[in-house]
């Protein structure tokens, strides 16, 4: 038979189902594939130590490794080769292994947008806001241009991220697409949004709480969250709440995954089982 070894690094990823979901699509193929989570955090070693945890696993054997947060603009420097769209991202979400040599993709990018066309599909998109400019941020930004977002506003704890990633927009789609604002004006922006894309660690089961104040919500603004773990974060929650659209972060962790799982074994993904996977094993570990 034949077989594969892929896995992911990150931090706080005891309850990934990334190992479930490729596992469980590697047997509908016929093969077999082992996926292991590589945690930062347990393992004691700062996110910094992601290149030589990507050695380590090509070293091994491994097929292929996901990247998740805090690593997926740090390990570009410890790989061969970027893929286009991750050198234009400068984000890597999939490392694999050809040839002796390591390999960086992004697979965020058309899997947060086969996500939101799949989940709102006809939600206004003339003015949107983002939090986060991170890894997972500049993935789902380039997506909400590319999907017809005619201004986002990028917002992040450290401004000068959430800058040079407009500007990298900007050279990308034409001026006025994407702007930068500091988070202070958070609420300013919103008070004029269509939509609201969070694209932050906070929600994730080492990461609870609120990216925002609930009160800053209102019934006509959509929100889409790119955290799947919980599938119910507690934004999405108060969202739903008081009448908001939403989109859980479950299409994302879906369809990123297809995409990955095709780097790593050619082989063709099932997506409409993979989204029944994710269902079942997100409902017997509520």
């Amino acid at each position: 038979m034949t077989s594969y070894l892929a896995g992911l690094i990150g931090s706080g990823i005891g309850p990934s189902l990334s190992p479930a979901l490729h596992e469980r699509e590697a047997d509908r193929h016929g093969v077999r594939l082992v996926y292991r989570t590589l945690d930062i955090r347990a393992l004691g070693v700062e996110p910094e130590a992601v290149g030589e945890l990507v050695r380590a696993a090509q070293r091994l054997g491994f097929d292929g490794v996901n990247i998740t947060h805090p690593c997926k603009q740090l390990v570009i420097e410890h790989l061969d080769e970027l893929a286009p769209e991750a050198a234009e991202l400068g984000a890597v979400n999939t490392v694999v292994f050809q040839g002796g040599r390591a390999v960086g993709h992004n697979t965020d990018v058309t899997g947060f947008a086969q996500s939101f066309a799949r989940g709102l599909p006809d939600a206004p998109t003339g003015d949107v806001v983002q939090l986060g400019a991170g890894g997972a941020g500049a993935a789902v930004a380039h997506a909400l241009l590319n999907l017809g977002v005619d201004r986002l506003t990028l917002l992040d704890t450290d401004p000068s991220r959430a800058a040079a990633l407009a500007a990298v927009l900007t050279s990308r789609f034409g001026t006025g697409r994407a702007v930068s604002a500091p988070t202070t004006a958070v609420a300013e922006r919103l008070a004029e949004a269509d939509g609201l894309v969070h694209a932050t660690p906070t929600g994730m089961a080492a990461h609870p709480g609120l990216p925002l104040p609930v009160a800053l919500l209102r019934p006509e603004l959509w929100v889409a969250e790119v955290v799947y773990r919980p599938l119910e974060t507690e934004l999405l929650r108060e969202a739903r709440a008081i009448g908001c659209r939403t989109l859980d972060g479950g299409g994302m962790a879906v369809f990123q995954a297809a995409d990955a799982f095709r780097l790593f074994t050619g082989l063709e993904p099932h997506t409409g089982r993979m989204l029944t996977d994710l269902a079942d094993l997100t409902a017997s570990s509520a």
